[in-house]
């Protein structure tokens, strides 16, 4: 499992965001692309933020209610964020995720985004690599 990376489980397409982005127009990428969450980038896909439908919901309603679209990414994001590397083993990464509360995590390589890896895909790379062991007792 060691042998195990995240640039072989990650999303290399992930929906991203930019801090003078409109959060309506955030809320509708997040829709559309099926995502809980998202990296904010700059201009050299440095990763500045996150933001999630959590962080999202509070500035939303008021949206709704007043019917105003005045906010941005800037005013809801993250800027706490934890990410990780594509040469990071996939176990390390499940222990941190024990530890840790984001479900989605920015990969950064050379201080630029290259993808995202989510719970779900450190769960396809351990099932995997159960299914492996199973094929082949030792």
């Amino acid at each position: 499992m060691e042998s195990l990376k995240v640039k072989d489980y990650m999303n290399v397409r992930p929906v991203t965001f930019t801090e003078s982005l409109s959060l309506s127009a955030a809320l509708d990428k997040l829709l559309t692309a099926k995502q809980i969450g998202g990296p904010v980038i700059n201009e050299h896909k440095q990763v500045v933020g996150f933001i999630s439908e959590q962080d999202m919901i509070h500035k939303l309603l008021k949206v709704g209610y007043h019917c105003q679209d005045s906010h941005t990414v800037s005013e809801c994001m993250q800027t706490d964020v934890l990410t990780v590397s594509g040469e990071d083993t996939i176990i390390v990464l499940a222990e941190t995720m024990t530890g840790q509360k984001p479900k989605i995590y920015p990969v950064v390589d050379d201080g630029r985004l290259v993808g995202v890896i989510t719970r779900r895909d450190v769960l396809t790379a351990i099932s995997n690599q159960i299914g492996a062991c199973f094929k082949h007792p030792l």
